[in-house]
C-alpha cells in the first residue's frame, strides 16, 4: 500500500507540474497589452500580417508581422504622413488633429499584392495603399474623394472589388478593377439594420465592418454597443454578396469586440478582437472559433478564455516598443519603427546624427500649450506596468525652453527642465481634466538630468508617476501620482513622449542620450 500510495502521489505531483508548465507555455490574453486597436489580420502561407490604427501619429497605419499569431513585431508603415498641407495635421495656427488622422484600416492580399485601405475624418477621403513587398515597400497610393467609415475592402472570387462601410445601416459599392474609383451606380444598402441581432437600444450602431468569404459563404463582422450593455460582436452571413443576410450575436463578453476571422496553417480558427482597457488603450485579444452549421462560434462557452492553444507570449519589447540608445550606424534608419511623431514632424528640427549617440530636438517657434508642441517623439506605454527613463543634456536650452519626458494624452503629465530668468528648474506638470498645472518645482544647478516615468495599468489602476535623478542612480519622486484616463478627444492610449519646446525664444536645443524602457516599476501601489 505504501508503495502504491507513493506512486499515486508521485504521479499526482508530476501531473500538476506538467499541467502547470503547459499552461505557462501557452499564449494568454490579451495578446498585446498595448494600444493596438482596429486590427485587421491576414495570413500569407505561414506568415501573418496585421494593420492597426494610430490616428494622428506619424508614420501611420503600422504593419506588424507574426509567425504564431501571438508575438508581433513592427515591419513597416503604410505612409510617412497622410497629408502635408493641413494645419490640423501639422499642429499649426493652434489647430490639431487629435483623435482623427486615419482610422480603422482594412488589410488584404490579392494576386501577389498587399492592400491597406484606411479613411480620414480630417481630409474626408479614403486611401488605398498597395505594394508587392509589405515589409519594405514601396507603396502606391490611391485617393478616393469620400470617407468610407470603417470600411472593409473585399476582393471577390469573380474579380469584383467592393467596399462595405457604415454604421447601423451598412452600404456596399463596387470599385473599378484598378481600385482608382468607385462605381457610383453600384452603391446600395447591404443591411438596413445591422444592430438588429442585439435586440436592444443601441448606443453605438454596428460599425467596424470586416467581410470574408469562407467555403463559399460570405461572413460580415461588426461591433455594436447596446445601452447599459457592453461592446458586442455581430456576425452576418449570406450565400451571395447581395444577400439575403442573416445575423446573430457572435460574442458578448468582457467588451471584447470588433475584428474578424483568421485561420492557422494547421486548420485552427480564431477571431481577432480588442478590448477597451482604460489608459493603456485598446488591447488585442484572440478567441478560439469552432464551426457549427456554417456559423463561426466564438469563445469557450461564449466566454473569452485567458489561455489559448498557441505559443506563449514573449515580451512586447523589441517588437512593439523598444529602448533606444540613439546610436546610428551607417545605413541605419534615423528612427526605428517603434517611434512615432505626434502629428506631422518638422524634420528640419530634429536629428539622430548631428551629435553621435544622441537625439537632438530643436525649437523653431513659440508654443504656449503642450499638446500643440511639434516634434514630440512617442512610443506606446504598455501593461500591466511599465517605465521609461531618459537622460538630457541641457546646456543649449534658451530662456523659456522646456524639455523632458511626458505621458501624453489629453490629461497629460510631464517632468522636465524649464529655463526661467537664466536659471534651470525641474518641473512636474499635471493636466488633470485637461487643465495643466505645475505641481512641483525644484532648482537645478547642472546641465545633465535624468528623468523617469512609470505607469501602473493593473486592474485599470491607470496611475502614473514621475521621477528625476541628478546622477542616474538615486531616483527622487516629484509632484504627485497622475490619473491616466482614456479620453475620446485623443482616442489613444497614453504615450511616452520626449519633447523640447520654446515659450520665449526659438533656436535652442536639448540632447537626449537614451530612452530605456522596462516591464517593472520601482514601487508597488
Amino acid at each position: 500500500m505504501k508503495t502504491k500510495d507513493f506512486i499515486y502521489g508521485f504521479l499526482a505531483i508530476t501531473f500538476t507540474i506538467v499541467t502547470s508548465h503547459s499552461q505557462k507555455v501557452k499564449a494568454q490574453n490579451p495578446i498585446i497589452f498595448a494600444d493596438v486597436p482596429d486590427l485587421s489580420i491576414i495570413r500569407v502561407d505561414d506568415t501573418y500580417y496585421m494593420s492597426s490604427t494610430t490616428m494622428h501619429m506619424n508614420p501611420g497605419v503600422p504593419i506588424m508581422k507574426s509567425k504564431d499569431l501571438v508575438n508581433w513585431h513592427l515591419v513597416n508603415y503604410a505612409y510617412q504622413t497622410l497629408e502635408d498641407n493641413d494645419d490640423r495635421l501639422n499642429l499649426d495656427h493652434g489647430k490639431n488633429d487629435y483623435g482623427r488622422g486615419s482610422w480603422a484600416s482594412s488589410l488584404r492580399y490579392h494576386n501577389g499584392v498587399y492592400y491597406v485601405s484606411t479613411f480620414s475624418g480630417t481630409t474626408g477621403k479614403t486611401y488605398i495603399f498597395s505594394t508587392k513587398d509589405i515589409e519594405k515597400g514601396p507603396w502606391k497610393k490611391i485617393v478616393l474623394n469620400n470617407s468610407y467609415h470603417d470600411h472593409s475592402l473585399f476582393f471577390d472570387d469573380n474579380g469584383k472589388v467592393y467596399l462595405v462601410w457604415g454604421g447601423g445601416k451598412l452600404q456596399i459599392v463596387e470599385l473599378k478593377e484598378d481600385l482608382s474609383e468607385v462605381k457610383e451606380q453600384t452603391k446600395k444598402i447591404l443591411i438596413e439594420n445591422a444592430n438588429a441581432p442585439a435586440k436592444s437600444d443601441i448606443m453605438l450602431p454596428a460599425e467596424g465592418s470586416q467581410l470574408f468569404k469562407i467555403n463559399g459563404k460570405y461572413y460580415l463582422f461588426n461591433i455594436c454597443w447596446p445601452k447599459n450593455g457592453m461592446r458586442t460582436v455581430i456576425v452576418h452571413r449570406a450565400d451571395t454578396i447581395a444577400g439575403p443576410w442573416e445575423g446573430k450575436i457572435g460574442l458578448q463578453d468582457l467588451g471584447v469586440a470588433q475584428g474578424g476571422l483568421i485561420d492557422t496553417p494547421d486548420g485552427k480558427w480564431f477571431s481577432y478582437l480588442f478590448r477597451d482597457a482604460g489608459g493603456v488603450g485598446r488591447i488585442p485579444y484572440l478567441v478560439p472559433v469552432k464551426w457549427e452549421n456554417g456559423w463561426p462560434i466564438l469563445g469557450e462557452n461564449g466566454k473569452v478564455p485567458q489561455n489559448l492553444d498557441l505559443p506563449a507570449n514573449k515580451s512586447l519589447i523589441h517588437g512593439i516598443v523598444n529602448s533606444d540608445e540613439f546610436n546610428r550606424k551607417n545605413g541605419e534608419s534615423d528612427l526605428p519603427l517603434v517611434w512615432q511623431w505626434n502629428h506631422n514632424p518638422d524634420n528640419a528640427n530634429w536629428s539622430a546624427k548631428e551629435r553621435k549617440g544622441y537625439l537632438r530636438l530643436k525649437t523653431a517657434r513659440i508654443d504656449s500649450s503642450f499638446t500643440q508642441v511639434k516634434n514630440i517623439l512617442t512610443q506606446r506605454t504598455f501593461g500591466p506596468v511599465c517605465s521609461a527613463a531618459t537622460m538630457l543634456e541641457l546646456s543649449k536650452m534658451k530662456e523659456g525652453d522646456v524639455a523632458g519626458l511626458s505621458l501624453l494624452q489629453k490629461d497629460f503629465g510631464l517632468v522636465g527642465v524649464k529655463v526661467n530668468q537664466g536659471a534651470k528648474r525641474i518641473v512636474m506638470m499635471d493636466a488633470e481634466k485637461g487643465n495643466p498645472k505645475e505641481i512641483e518645482s525644484v532648482p537645478l544647478n547642472q546641465d545633465k538630468i535624468y528623468f523617469k516615468a512609470e505607469c501602473d495599468f493593473r486592474n485599470q489602476a491607470d496611475q502614473g508617476r514621475f521621477y528625476y535623478s541628478l546622477d542616474g542612480k538615486k531616483w527622487i519622486s516629484i509632484g504627485k501620482s497622475i490619473k491616466m484616463p482614456y479620453t475620446i478627444p485623443h482616442f489613444m492610449g497614453y504615450r511616452f513622449g520626449l519633447f523640447n519646446y520654446a515659450t520665449k525664444t526659438a533656436g535652442g536645443f536639448a540632447d537626449f542620450d537614451y530612452f530605456r524602457i522596462d516591464e517593472k516599476i520601482s514601487e508597488t501601489k
